[in-house]
């Protein structure tokens, strides 16, 4: 099962949305559930999608590779990748993460239009979770 905040998924979907009819290419990472609110029903270290990085629209590699060399691996759990003219799958320039989130129009949150995917290309069981990680300042 992979977990992943309505939040996150507003946002994403929201990129994905505002980048039509291009692509969007972007790292997601996780927050272990204990340190959310309003995860009371997962195990404390169930790691929940909560967090994205903000896509390099002038970065060439990213545009051409999809790969965004400018946000440390070890920093991202996932990837997250629209598909304004593509199916709901995984290709060959998704698959460099663990679990990659694909969206495809109508933009929104539904079985046909977001998913979560092993790097095979599996679709995997996902669950939306409403939570939120604790309030954070710029100086934390």
């Amino acid at each position: 099962m992979v977990y992943i905040t309505r939040a996150l998924v507003d946002v994403l979907l929201d990129l994905a949305s505002d980048a039509d009819p291009d692509r969007v290419t972007t790292g997601v990472s996780v927050t272990p559930a204990g340190e959310l609110e309003g995860t009371t029903e997962l195990a404390p270290e169930m790691p929940v999608f909560t967090d994205f990085f903000l896509p390099d629209p002038d970065n060439a590699l990213n545009a051409v590779f999809g790969v965004n060399l400018t946000t440390p691996a070890r920093q991202t759990q996932g990837q997250f990748v629209s598909h304004p003219l593509r199916e709901l799958e995984v290709t060959r320039r998704d698959d460099l993460a663990e679990v990659i989130f694909v969206a495809v129009p109508p933009w929104k949150l539904g079985d046909r239009s977001f998913g979560a995917f092993d790097r095979r290309g599996r679709r995997q069981p996902l669950e939306v979770v409403d939570a939120r990680p604790p309030d954070q300042s710029l100086t934390d």
